[in-house]
């Protein structure tokens, strides 16, 4: 079988563990050359050290305005150029409507949505006309989930970044579309509870899943590799749910 990425310029944000981890992981496999941010060095190197030598690292906070240009400068600097952009960084954590703090908020938006739509504009001018832009949703997107309000309202927010970019974006024939993953075994989900907790949370969510088990982030690889690549070519716009079922009931 061909690399499907042969020759491709990918940035994966958020690609030092769990869903952006095995995505980059994937892509490079399938022939592309990665770059991947990470907010922490340590574990940015260790991310680089198993991809191999096709993945670059760059340490970078999302909600940063200036990380996100000093990535973009790098990029130039090494390359000149991107085909696929994967912008997967963000994360949350649980609180009741009537504990949200300025904090909270501001820290999840910032991440999510601030983040993500940052990542995209400053992309845009050495992103290729025709390239593929991959957002990370979640299915809290469409579903009510206790003293999870704000995050699941932050991925409402970049499900409908795409639909609208697409429209700004379709003179330069740029795809943009949405992966929305169900519960998936990944740091960011354990560390939701307490680590002793974990194992009963997996087990609950789970339970909600009508295939009766978590995703694993190579699964959702998979999705994002089929997104990034010409086999989506005329896919766009789309929220492609990878979640056993679990918000399709």
């Amino acid at each position: 079988m061909s690399n499907r990425l042969d020759g491709k310029i990918a940035l994966v944000t958020g690609g030092t563990t769990g869903i952006g981890l095995a995505s980059a992981q994937e892509f490079v496999a399938q022939g592309a050359t990665v770059f991947i941010t990470g907010r922490r060095q340590a574990e940015l190197d260790q991310a680089v050290a198993s991809i191999g030598p096709r993945a670059i690292g760059i340490r970078g906070d999302v909600a940063s305005l200036d990380d996100l240009d000093r990535v973009y400068a790098v990029i130039a600097k090494r390359v000149g150029r991107l085909d696929i952009v994967f912008a997967n960084a963000g994360g949350g954590d649980m609180m009741g409507v009537a504990d949200v703090t300025e904090a909270h908020f501001d820290r999840i938006f910032g991440a999510n949505v601030k983040g993500t739509l940052f990542t995209v504009q400053k992309a845009l001018p050495l992103l290729r006309d025709g390239g593929s832009i991959i957002l990370t949703g979640s299915t809290t997107s469409v579903q009510g989930t206790e003293n999870f309000s704000v995050y699941s309202a932050s991925k409402a927010a970049v499900r409908n970044f795409a639909r609208s970019w697409l429209l700004d974006l379709k003179p330069r024939r740029i795809r943009v579309n949405v992966i929305s993953p169900g519960p998936v075994r990944t740091p960011g989900l354990g560390g939701l509870v307490p680590a002793e907790h974990t194992q009963s949370l997996f087990d609950q969510l789970s339970g909600l899943v009508p295939m009766g088990r978590l995703g694993e982030p190579g699964e959702i690889a998979k999705a994002a590799l089929f997104l990034a690549s010409d086999d989506s070519s005329f896919v766009n716009g789309i929220e492609l749910f990878v979640d056993g079922g679990a918000a399709q009931v």
